[in-house]
């Protein structure tokens, strides 16, 4: 046995010593690919260049998949070592962007800054080489002076006094300044602005957080309201830090965020007390879960873990929001006579029905999700 043992060990060391080898030539390429990438940020930084090009990224991915095939290698390993990769540049390169501003010598008031979302324009604008001012509630009496000559006005405020601060911060601000809001309805804002403000006015709304590093492929939807040339610059600079740009109307953004934003959020409050109610045992039932099981209750645990009174402004911040949920809540009500009648074929229809609404949705969801299911297991 000692003769095997010796044997193999003889056998696999110039085999691990050529995967060592491998290991450090890889090293050296991804090291000589990060020094291109660095080269591929100047330019981008002196030209003003967006970081993320999907088109270009797509196709690199879908190249490297055909060339995989014939090295005999995994398409699906090589998609997810690139992905990685990408996105690791992708980081780079915007936290060089942030020291690029599209107009450098601009002035800008974040008018509720001390706030964390304001925090984080702020300190991003700073990084740009703006000149950034911060109006918080105590700062009213030196209001006049912080809007002297500034560029844009950054109202980032909770939802309820998002209407009464633009009235009240209008009146001193210059007639060429951009007045913006980063408020998550649109509706409402964006008509006070255009009525309270003569200059440059656009409604933002990013869709994430305010505990990002970095804007990284994050959504940012901007609804135009007057002068959209003026407001240009303040756009490209968003793009410029990494995000993606989805231009809509403040009706559309509000009638998509009653869905994407209210419902959701609503129904996972509703699942998640529930489960509280009936006190259920969570660790137990992990015990027994899926990991599919794992992903829907650690989204429910997800926004237990954060503000109720952010959550509660979104879910309660217009009539229109709370009528869609209280339409959902009696659409759950009418599934009490299937149930009570153990009408499994009522279940089968409605479900084929809806099946056949979602469409091709529905593939492409099987994808994501059994990616993220595959994840999940390779982390827990």
């Amino acid at each position: 046995m000692k003769k095997d043992n010796k044997k193999f060990s003889d056998q696999i060391a110039p085999l691990r010593d050529e995967i060592d080898s491998i290991d450090s030539r890889i090293l050296s390429l991804l090291a000589r690919r990060q020094a291109q990438v660095e080269k591929v940020v100047a330019l981008k930084k002196i030209h003003s260049i967006p970081v993320y090009h999907p088109a270009r990224e797509e196709d690199l991915i879908s190249r490297l998949r055909l060339q995989s095939q014939s090295h005999g290698l995994d398409p699906d390993f090589m998609e997810d070592l690139y992905r990685v990769i990408l996105r690791q540049s992708r980081v780079k390169q915007t936290q060089k962007m942030e020291h690029k501003g599209v107009k450098p010598n601009a002035r800008v008031l974040v008018i509720g800054g001390a706030g964390q979302m304001g925090a984080l324009f702020a300190d991003l604008f700073t990084k740009s080489g703006y000149e950034v001012r911060i109006l918080t509630e105590q700062d009213w009496d030196h209001a006049p002076s912080l809007c002297r000559n500034i560029d844009l006005a950054l109202v980032s405020v909770p939802i309820e006094k998002t209407l009464q601060v633009i009235e009240k911060i209008t009146p001193l601000l210059p007639p060429g300044a951009v007045l913006a809001d980063l408020t998550s309805v649109k509706k409402e804002p964006v008509a006070k602005m255009l009525s309270a403000h003569k200059g440059p006015v656009l409604g933002v709304h990013p869709l994430f957080g305010p505990t990002l590093s970095c804007l990284d492929k994050q959504i940012i939807v901007v609804t135009p309201g007057r002068d959209g040339t003026a407001c240009e610059w303040f756009t490209e600079q968003l793009s410029l830090w990494g995000a993606v740009i989805v231009e809509s109307t403040p009706g559309e953004h509000d009638e998509i965020m009653e869905i994407v934003q209210a419902l959701r959020h609503f129904a996972t409050f509703c699942f998640g007390e529930f489960l509280c109610n009936r006190q259920a045992k969570l660790e137990r039932t992990l015990e027994f879960s899926s990991p599919i099981y794992r992903l829907e209750l650690g989204m429910v645990g997800r926004l237990f873990a954060q503000d109720s009174a952010l959550y509660a402004q979104i879910i309660f911040a217009t009539p229109e929001r709370r009528a869609l949920l209280k339409e959902f809540i009696l659409s759950l009500g009418r599934h009490i006579e299937m149930l009570e009648s153990n009408d499994k074929q009522l279940f089968i229809d409605q479900f084929n029905h809806v099946a056949q609404w979602f469409g091709p949705f529905s593939d492409q969801a099987m994808r994501e999700s059994t990616f993220l299911i595959d994840k999940l297991i390779e982390r827990f």
